[in-house]
This record gives C-alpha cells, sequence and structure tokens, in this order.
C-alpha cells in the first residue's frame, strides 16, 4: 500500500473549518488534487513569465492578465522564475480575486540541478526553501516544482535520484516550519525512452517522505488535426493508469501546425483521460520568438528597441491573438469535469499501490531499484545511485511500456525553438544586446 503522509480525516477536518480565506486551498490526496471545501481539482493553466525576472511584482500588469485569463477560462498560471525577496502580495491578490492559483518553480538558472554533474547542496535547499517561504502565505499557492526538465536526454537518469532528494529535503522543511501540505512535485521532459521510469522512481520506494507529491509532464505531441492514439496520448494515459499521485501536463500546446487549436484538451478533460490526469497547462500567455504566445502586449519592434525585450513588448494591456486565443477559450468552456468529491473519494487512498521501483535497462535508465538517496551535498561521483545496466524491465504501472507511439512526434520535434522548457529565447538574446550595448556606451 502507498504510504500516506497526509491523513484524510484530517484533511475533511480542514474543509470543515475553512471559511474565511478568500479562495480554497488545494492539496493532494492519493491521486488526485483537491481544494478544501472538499472538490476535485482540474488544473486549466496558462505558463507565464514575462520576463526572465520575477513576472509577480507588477501589481497593475497582474490585474490586467489575470481579468484576461478569467476569460480564456483559466484557473492556474505556472511561473518559473522569482524574486523570493519581492513583495508578491498584491499579484498573488489580483490572481486569487479571479480564482487563478499558482505552480511556482522552487529553482533558478544558478540553482537548478545539473544532469551532467548532479548533486543538491546546502545553498540550492536554502534558495529552495526561501522561495517557499515567501509564498507559503498564499491561499492560491496550488503546488511547487523541484525541477524542470532537470533529466532531458535519455542517459541522464542519473540524476534522478537528486530530484526526488530534493523533494525529499523541502517536504521535510515545509513539515518542519508547520506549514499546510503544499504539493511538491517535478516536471519532466516528455523522453520516450525514460516513460515510464522516471515517474515510477519519483513515486516509488512506500515511504511517502522521499517522493514526489505529484508528477508532470511537458508534452509537445499532439500537433494540428492529430487524435488521441496518432499523438501518443492512448501511451501517456497507458503508463499513468493505477499511478498513485496526481500527474498533468506542465507544459503543453504544440504550435507546428497553426493556427492551434488544442484539440489535445477533449482527451484530458474528457472520458479518455480525466480518470486518471488532472488537467493541463499551455505553452504560455505571451507571445516571443517562439510563436507559442496567446497574447501580446503590442506589435514587435526592434530587439534594441528601449520599449521591449527581445522584439517584444512585455508588460500593458494584453491582447488575444487570433485565432489561438478563441480556440484554446472555446475548448475550454465546453469541458468542464467534476471529477469525485473527497468525501466519496477518501474511502479509496488506501488502496492505491506504490510502483515499483524499475530496475536499470542496458543504455537506458541507470538507477537500479530503491537506491538510497544522496545526503544534501553528496555528490554523483560520491554515490552508489547507480549499477551496471542489467537489464531488466520497468515495473509498476500496469501495461506501461518505455516509448510512445511511433507515430508520435517528439517534443524536441515539436518544440524546437522553445528549449528546456524555460523558452525565454527572444528574452535570452535581447539581454545580451543590453549588456554588448552597455560594454559599447562604457
Amino acid at each position: 500500500m502507498f504510504t500516506q503522509l497526509f491523513s484524510v480525516t484530517a484533511i475533511l477536518a480542514t474543509i470543515a473549518i475553512h471559511t474565511a480565506s478568500a479562495i480554497p486551498t488545494i492539496s493532494q490526496v492519493g491521486a488526485k488534487f483537491f481544494t478544501s471545501d472538499g472538490n476535485q481539482f482540474y488544473i486549466k493553466g496558462v505558463a507565464y513569465q514575462l520576463t526572465v525576472g520575477d513576472p509577480l511584482v507588477d501589481t497593475n500588469q497582474c490585474q490586467l492578465d489575470a481579468a484576461l485569463m478569467q476569460q480564456l477560462g483559466a484557473n492556474t498560471i505556472r511561473v518559473y522564475h522569482v524574486d523570493a525577496g519581492s513583495n508578491h502580495d498584491g499579484c498573488m491578490s489580483a490572481f486569487s480575486d479571479a480564482g487563478i492559483y499558482l505552480f511556482v518553480d522552487l529553482d533558478t538558472f544558478t540553482t537548478a540541478i545539473n544532469q551532467e554533474d548532479p548533486m543538491f547542496n546546502q545553498t540550492q535547499l536554502n534558495d529552495f526553501e526561501a522561495v517557499l517561504d515567501a509564498f507559503q502565505g498564499y491561499d492560491n499557492l496550488a503546488g511547487v516544482f523541484v525541477g524542470n526538465e532537470v533529466l532531458n536526454f535519455a542517459n541522464g537518469s542519473t540524476a534522478a535520484p537528486y530530484i526526488k532528494a530534493a523533494a525529499r529535503d523541502v517536504k521535510a522543511y515545509r513539515d518542519s516550519k508547520g506549514y499546510r501540505p503544499i504539493p511538491v512535485g517535478y516536471s519532466a521532459a516528455d523522453i520516450p525512452a525514460l516513460r515510464p521510469f522516471l515517474q515510477n522512481f519519483l513515486a516509488c520506494g512506500g515511504d511517502a517522505s522521499e517522493t514526489v507529491d505529484f508528477f508532470s509532464l511537458n508534452v509537445y505531441e499532439w500537433c494540428g488535426d492529430s487524435s488521441y492514439t496518432i499523438s501518443g496520448y492512448s501511451q501517456l494515459e497507458a503508463n499513468a493508469t493505477g499511478y498513485p499521485l496526481p500527474i498533468f501536463l506542465s507544459e503543453t500546446g504544440c504550435n507546428t501546425v497553426p493556427p492551434r487549436t488544442f484539440g489535445d484538451q477533449a482527451a484530458i478533460f474528457g472520458s479518455e483521460m480525466a480518470n486518471t490526469w488532472s488537467g493541463a497547462i499551455i505553452y504560455e500567455w505571451i507571445e516571443e520568438a517562439n510563436n507559442y504566445g496567446l497574447i501580446s502586449y503590442g506589435p514587435e519592434v526592434a530587439a534594441t528597441a528601449t520599449e521591449g525585450v527581445g522584439g517584444f513588448i512585455r508588460s500593458g494591456t494584453p491582447t488575444p491573438i487570433s485565432p489561438d486565443f478563441t480556440n484554446l477559450k472555446n475548448q475550454w468552456a465546453t469541458l468542464t469535469p467534476t471529477g469525485i468529491a473527497l468525501s466519496a473519494y477518501s474511502a479509496s487512498v488506501s488502496g492505491l499501490s506504490t510502483p515499483a521501483c524499475p530496475t536499470s535497462t542496458p543504455n537506458g535508465w541507470l538507477v537500479n531499484g530503491n537506491a538510497a538517496l544522496p545526503s544534501i551535498g553528496q555528490t554523483g561521483a560520491a554515490t552508489a545511485i547507480t549499477a551496471s545496466a542489467t537489464g531488466g524491465s520497468p515495473s509498476g504501472t500496469a501495461g506501461s511500456t518505455a516509448s510512445g507511439t511511433g507515430s508520435a512526434p517528439s517534443a524536441s520535434a515539436t518544440k524546437s525553438t522553445a528549449n528546456g522548457g524555460r523558452e525565454v529565447v527572444g528574452m535570452t538574446i535581447a539581454l545580451a544586446i543590453v549588456m554588448l550595448s552597455f560594454i559599447v556606451w562604457l
């Protein structure tokens, strides 16, 4: 049986007393998210990173964006980078007033776990804790990520124990501070060779203090007029069936066949996947060089223009990009799964089973079984977390395989201009131009 950190009785008691907050809090119970008033929560989200800095410090901008997101039908944003030392009250209030929750990444460009030289040290943990401290008091904080696409090639799996160790340490800190049980999870690159090894590894072992609270995937497989089977979504569902934690798409929205019609949303929120998956986050809110935007703040400008960054204006009144914005709005308007009430679901939680830890495979998954997790500061060279490939197969989810359908486009093929899930190509170029101009001025 899957050992649970939470008490269903305690969560039900929380629901009974939760009357003062403007927005219900989100908790993880078994394989689903629930609001504190007892309803299952499905994510209809957008990725929201207007700058390489912190997009949650400009209250007026957040109010403008939250109002249009509400019209879109969004109930969640994902933010990749924040400044723990800034004041976020205005923005978090603006989104809360619009009924919008936040999933925030705890890492930054300098504190992220590196698959080529994995470690999780005290400095990284301190920075992760600082972000959690800054946001834990907001009722519309839905969850936090300890990593985004740390494993981005097939033989990078030796970094997986460090992801799991980061989740362990963040959860221990959360609990030691007496914070509510804010879900702690991971956002994975969609690498067929690592499916479902990684999702099972992060949930295996039977000790909930050492597992993630949810697992998510950045998936760009459903392109244009695809289908549940052609896209590979049927295989994603097969891999996730019986998974004991919430699972959702933390990025999606292939743009190789414009305009985007978002046909995958009907599968995610419909009968094929809604019993297993907890929703999706569309990439992304702002239009920039990679052409994934749902809105723009004005016409494209010169890359060196002072009123923009990377050739794109990043503040002001948001204007929907047609027809993508309307296509997504229309999809979401017709997709309203009710799920199951916590009171009806709680009895089945004890029946959830933890997946078996996957065994290592030749030239594939390299972490053998329930490897001991590294301690703070322990590096890959100092651990014995891997074993020589001895064959074997992933165990756990029934009927799962390590790859999707052959006809499904890969994430790299559908996201060539959007590298690594933190698609700030335009902003990166702009920053380089600003730096070069500054040097010339000097």
